[in-house]
């Protein structure tokens, strides 16, 4: 810094204030100094930043995914994604969390978060029963989860009640009454939108059978298709198969397929999430698409202000509600 300050005749005080946007030097200043710091191959240095300001600008994201299938999650890679752009707009960096719990010398995920100075944690499809998980949460940490609500944390989540209800509600008004139900492993996501599926039905006086309720998990196509062929097998099939989610979906379309039944014409289906692969092939899917860039966004902006802000910051959950896309995968009865 005093090499930069020779070269632009300033003091280096100056040029402390113009490499950390201070308001009381003039733009003209700033752009110089900044250009012939460049020109000179001057970088800050992260660690003696943190030292002067108590701050890494390094945010941690907590990202364990029970199907492995890691960024390839189309609902949670895109809403990371958007959470990283956020994040990087207002100078911080992402790192991901050592989830890799056979590592001889792993930490546990506070001792990580701290070891790596990270201002503040995102945590996004955990295992929220997991004691380091919850300790993690319990920390002083500034900390944001997605869809699972904590007291006295603020939490970024899908409207999943809405979602399901807005969807089963289209499919009864297209005259279904048979609807069976595929959902995903227990979890708050599931209970919710199981919840508001057997609302829906009796509030329009439908029965559901049992057998009409099947469960598998989250992204996996092959139980998901067993699952649909027990439905089709049933002496009273239905005309209508809800599935976890649009991925899983395809596992019990390809053994509608080859049952030699027609979508919707034979069979009606609808996914959940929204994802560019079923808006795209025929026919398309009827889904709900969750908001994933909004739900990230808000992420960002709510764990940075609570960072940089923790006092005026409100401790709050906030729903983002999803679009029905109604698509051609079902029929009208």
């Amino acid at each position: 810094m005093k090499d930069i300050a020779a070269a632009c005749h300033v003091s280096v005080a100056t040029v402390s204030k113009a490499l950390n946007g201070h308001r009381d030097i003039s733009e003209e200043t700033k752009l110089h100094i900044k250009k012939v710091a460049k020109d000179m191959g001057y970088f800050p240095n992260s660690v003696a930043r943190a030292l002067k300001t108590n701050k890494t600008f390094n945010i941690g994201v907590l990202f364990v995914e029970e199907a492995h299938s890691g960024l390839t999650h189309n609902y949670f890679s895109h809403l990371l994604d958007s959470f990283k752009v956020t994040a990087e707009a207002q100078g911080y960096d992402i790192t991901f969390l050592n989830c890799n719990k056979q590592r001889k010398d792993r930490m546990s995920y506070l001792e990580h978060s701290r070891y790596r100075g990270f201002d503040g944690v995102v945590i996004a499809c955990v295992n929220f029963e997991d004691p380091e998980v919850i300790e993690l949460i319990e920390s002083n940490l500034p900390v944001v989860t997605i869809d699972r609500v904590f007291p006295n944390r603020i939490s970024i989540a899908s409207d999943n009640k809405k979602g399901i209800t807005d969807l089963v509600s289209y499919i009864i008004k297209k005259g279904h009454t048979k609807i069976a139900y595929i959902h995903g492993r227990d979890s708050a996501v599931t209970r919710q939108r199981l919840t508001g599926f057997r609302e829906v039905m009796e509030q329009h006086d439908i029965v559901v059978p049992e057998e009409y309720i099947r469960e598998t998990d989250y992204r996996d196509i092959q139980r998901t298709a067993i699952a649909t062929a027990e439905l089709l097998k049933l002496p009273d099939p239905p005309t209508c198969i809800l599935f976890p989610d649009d991925y899983a979906a395809y596992g019990g379309i390809n053994v509608i397929k080859a049952a030699g039944l027609r979508i919707p014409e034979d069979v009606s289906v609808a996914g959940y999430d929204g994802i560019s692969l079923a808006t795209k092939i025929e026919p398309k899917m009827t889904t709900i698409k969750q908001d994933t860039k909004t739900m990230g966004m808000l992420a960002a902006e709510k764990l940075i202000a609570l960072i940089e802000r923790p006092s005026t910051t409100e401790i709050t959950s906030i729903t983002v509600p999803g679009i029905l896309l109604p698509g051609a995968t079902v029929a009208s009865q």
